[in-house]
């Protein structure tokens, strides 16, 4: 694991430490659910907490608009999947390292201009999990898409986040939705609309507690966020390392069509060619290491790892510890 090498440049407030003592362990039992939503792993001394915010349901031309329809049809129908329209998961990671609580990425939110009822489930399920807001230290994100910040938007959440929270993302990703370019993107009506309006949105009422890397930044021990670019300028993943172990939270680089068909454009990728270099190299990357992967819109609770199988990858995820 490389260390950090910029510092973050700090918007408003200054950076301040933190007291964790009466911080809630992630993965207690909570209130009955009627689903599963949260898996619990280990990463050396890491803890980390994949949570689902649940499911969007998109065109199923989203996962490979440049593919041929025949051979995307083949791909859906050899996975058992619908032929027009199947759910993403939405997965979310809460990670404690250094007494710090670290929520990467904060789901989707409430949009009810698109009618989307089953995500946004991100708060209700943290306090399922016996997990308070006030007990998040920092947030990283890896890019400001909608189901990305969206939690954080929802009517009386910042006011339970504390004071001092630290919101870590990329400057070349504030600077892109500044003015976003959506030319190279192919996604269904009304959503460039609401990705406007909610990235605009969160940089104003978060501005004071945004903390801006350039590359790479060190948010904890063993916790490293980096941007890769691709998906969008300033997409980011989380690689976590502790005593031997590693995993990576690669946000929106790495779809479930991915593995078989990396070259294959993603609707919502803002540089397609770019975003489809990072997926290569990102896979090739934790084939050779053996590290796990948890992703944003793999199935829940996508924790697994990444195989070299002939020409393309293979995914192999891991089996529930109970």
């Amino acid at each position: 694991m490389s260390q950090a090498v910029t510092e973050p440049r700090t918007i408003g407030q200054q950076e301040t430490n933190v007291n964790l003592v009466n911080t809630s362990y992630p993965g207690r039992p909570g209130p009955e659910e009627l689903v599963p939503s949260r898996y619990a792993v280990r990463v050396g001394e890491i803890d980390v907490l994949v949570v689902s915010d649940g499911v969007l349901p998109l065109p199923t031309k989203m996962l490979g608009h440049n593919a041929d329809a025949t051979a995307r049809a083949t791909w859906l129908n050899d996975m058992f999947l619908p032929p027009d329209a199947f759910d993403w998961s939405l997965n979310v990671v809460l990670v404690r390292s250094g007494g710090q609580t670290i929520l990467v990425d904060a789901g989707l939110g409430l949009d009810p201009d698109l009618n989307l009822p089953r995500a946004g489930q991100l708060v209700k399920r943290l306090e399922a999990a016996g997990i308070d807001l006030t007990s998040v230290t920092d947030v990283v994100l890896t890019h400001m898409h909608m189901d990305h910040i969206g939690g954080l938007l929802v009517d009386g959440v910042k006011d339970r986040l504390r004071a001092d929270l630290r919101i870590h993302v990329a400057a070349a990703e504030v600077e892109f939705w500044e003015s976003p370019d959506f030319t190279h993107a192919v996604m269904p009506p009304g959503f460039p609309d609401a990705l406007r309006s909610a990235a605009k949105r969160f940089a104003e009422e978060y501005r004071s507690h945004l903390r801006l890397f350039d590359e790479e930044y060190e948010v904890a021990p063993g916790v490293v966020v980096r941007r890769t670019g691709g998906h969008t300028p300033g997409h980011s993943v989380v690689r976590l390392a502790s005593g031997g172990d590693r995993l990576t939270f690669a946000g929106d680089a790495v779809f479930a069509v991915g593995f078989d068909h990396p070259d294959w454009h993603n609707g919502f990728e803002h540089d397609p060619e770019e975003a489809a270099r990072v997926r290569v190299r990102l896979l090739t990357e934790l084939a050779a290491t053996g590290e796990q992967l948890v992703a944003t819109h793999l199935p829940f609770p996508s924790v697994g790892r990444v195989a070299v199988d002939g020409d393309h990858f293979r995914w192999v995820p891991v089996f529930w510890d109970y």
